[in-house]
């Protein structure tokens, strides 16, 4: 090893920290103030110029950008006579906001974001904290370290001993259709409502709720309207624990 990475282990004013996520990454980090910004949410961000805030979500942006780019041509090469629509649908399986809150809690990201304390009372608002994060990482990486490294790193870290393509393969994710089923076997209200950006907010995005019994439990932003549904059903199902109830556990 280097004798500058050896000081940076064992000499840096963040040696502790530069550990511990050494363990987790399995690498020693570059640029350690990436790192942290991926894992530090907006509700603890100051902002730093214009309005822009030093959380998470730029990274977050930057990397999922990057995982879906390695993860399309991983299924590209794995998959030779497979259609674009068949594609597509794996890819949104493997980089849905449920399958990335899963690897980022099961690599230990959790210990390290900070967030408000306050947003604890409000489960819907932590669903994608994680998932959030792990993109965020994965910007950082990109940042840290380039293309390339990013790319080994996402398929020999986390996809091949962490990701069951085959399994994914064959579960149902139709995260909307399952959403309405389980409402419906449990005798709940379900509505998809839309509603206006956030104060301040002059993106051209369709906003949209999923009530659950009057009680907001998921939201959905895209340029589509269907796909905004889609991303709030997604985070109803993470917040409901949809696919953990045994009936639906398929």
């Amino acid at each position: 090893m280097p004798f500058s990475k050896i000081y940076y282990l064992y000499f840096s004013p963040n040696r502790a920290y530069i550990r511990k996520l050494k363990n987790v990454l399995g690498f020693v980090p570059g640029n350690i103030k990436l790192y942290k910004m991926a894992f530090r949410h907006k509700s603890v961000a100051i902002t730093i110029k214009d309005g822009v805030k030093n959380s998470n979500e730029r990274l977050e942006f930057l990397g999922d950008a990057v995982l879906g780019s390695v993860v399309a041509e991983l299924l590209f090469k794995l998959y030779p006579y497979k259609d674009e629509g068949f594609l597509t649908e794996l890819r949104s399986k493997i980089v849905s906001r449920v399958n990335l809150n899963q690897l980022s809690r099961k690599l230990g990201f959790n210990e390290f974001i900070e967030y408000d304390a306050r947003m604890i009372s409000y489960p819907n608002k932590q669903s994608s904290l994680l998932g959030d994060a792990f993109e965020a990482v994965i910007g950082a990486v990109y940042m840290d370290r380039g293309y390339t490294f990013t790319k080994e790193f996402l398929l020999t870290r986390i996809i091949k001993p962490h990701v069951d393509i085959h399994k994914l393969e064959i579960t149902e994710t139709n995260f909307k259709s399952r959403l309405i089923e389980w409402c419906q076997h449990f005798g709940k209200e379900i509505q998809f409502i839309q509603v206006d950006n956030p104060p301040g907010d002059s993106t051209k995005l369709f906003n949209v709720q999923v009530l659950v019994d009057g009680a907001v439990c998921g939201l959905g932003r895209d340029f589509n309207k269907k796909s905004a549904e889609k991303l709030a059903a997604e985070k109803a199902c993470e917040f409901l624990k949809v696919f953990e109830t045994e009936e639906f556990s398929r």
